[in-house]
């Protein structure tokens, strides 16, 4: 289930607002320029399903995203703990950063904490199967896999490089609780 926890990024991590329903979280998510939307995600999907099974699978919510939001681009990110390298990647995506455009994720399975930085304040917005996240270009951000990681999002962009992150040099992230202890 999606949880959006709001903290104010000059104190101790107290949480000062906390939502559950999908209607709460997507209004205040809106408060910081996060479009938080609830979509399908029941296409059966095969244990060794591939990049191509899924992005087929989807093919209809990522021909709406690109039309809607000018994505020229999609891929998939599936990452589980028995992904060999994932404690170096779960690392890369801990310090705040931003991007020079939006970073829209649709989660077609497990769970993931995004952590936005915004008016004085923290959403650490954990999205699971269904969830539609779009941090837009330029808002500092970071991402939490968690330590056992487990999910598969479809990730769109409008520059065919992909990812390319913009590190702000903060510390920011480390005063933050991480995924297992948010979650």
């Amino acid at each position: 289930m999606s949880h959006l926890r709001i903290y104010r990024d000059d104190t101790r991590p107290d949480v000062f607002e906390d939502h559950t329903t999908f209607e709460t979280i997507r209004d205040a998510a809106a408060e910081a320029n996060i479009r938080f939307e609830r979509w399908d995600a029941s296409q059966p999907l095969a244990e060794a399903a591939t990049q191509a099974d899924i992005l087929t699978a989807y093919a209809e919510a990522i021909t709406r995203l690109e039309r809607d939001c000018g994505f020229a681009t999609a891929d998939v990110v599936s990452v589980s703990a028995s992904t060999p390298n994932h404690p170096e990647l779960r690392k890369k995506f801990l310090n705040e950063h931003t991007h020079s455009e939006d970073e829209a994720r649709f989660f077609v399975e497990g769970s993931g904490l995004f952590c936005i930085h915004h008016g004085g304040a923290i959403y650490a917005l954990e999205c699971t199967k269904g969830d539609l996240i779009n941090v837009p270009a330029g808002t500092r951000h970071w991402f939490d896999m968690g330590p056992s990681p487990r999910f598969v999002a479809i990730r769109l962009f409008t520059d065919p490089k992909g990812w390319i992150a913009d590190f702000t040099g903060s510390d920011v992230a480390a005063r933050f609780p991480r995924f297992e202890k948010a979650a």
